[in-house]
């Protein structure tokens, strides 16, 4: 049985150079200094997810992956549960979805978290630029508050 080392695992993907592409990073930034007190609360943000993922994965008893979404309606937040799916081509050196970082973890660690989400907003712009679209800064508070609210509820639960 595998120990886990952190309790919520936060792991956000996105280019902050890319517009609405950077809402991820900035939301583990801000899950970040929200939890800082919390010492089983970890926040990972990266350009893309790759397969050195799945070790924190695997050690982790909730992952929250975040990532911006341009096949939903701009500003739309979704939160969804996700299953371990392996990657339909073969595995990737690049970019990992969180389905197949789940099917990784449990392939190579043997191990998977208790729950695991995917919360994504959808994105108006990802064209270059630093700053989000107004559909995506309207729902940027409504994303910290069910963030939030989902790392509490992990916190307060025997995961």
């Amino acid at each position: 049985m595998t120990e886990f080392t952190t309790r919520c695992l936060i792991l956000a993907c996105g280019n902050t150079l890319r517009s609405d592409d950077g809402v991820g990073p900035w939301l583990a930034q801000w899950a970040e200094e929200k939890f800082n007190e919390a010492p089983k609360v970890c926040a990972i943000s990266r350009q893309q997810w790759t397969p050195d993922l799945a070790e924190e994965i695997a050690q982790s008893n909730c992952v929250l992956f975040i990532d911006c979404s341009v096949e939903s309606e701009a500003g739309s937040i979704g939160l969804r549960e996700v299953k371990p799916s392996p990657p339909a081509k073969g595995l990737s050196t690049h970019h990992q979805g969180a389905a197949e970082l789940l099917a990784l973890a449990q392939q190579l660690y043997g191990s998977l978290p208790s729950e695991a989400l995917l919360l994504t907003i959808g994105a108006g712009s990802i064209e270059l630029g630093e700053t989000f679209s107004v559909p995506v800064l309207e729902a940027v508070p409504k994303a910290c508050s069910l963030l939030e609210q989902t790392i509490l509820h992990w916190l307060h639960n025997a995961y």
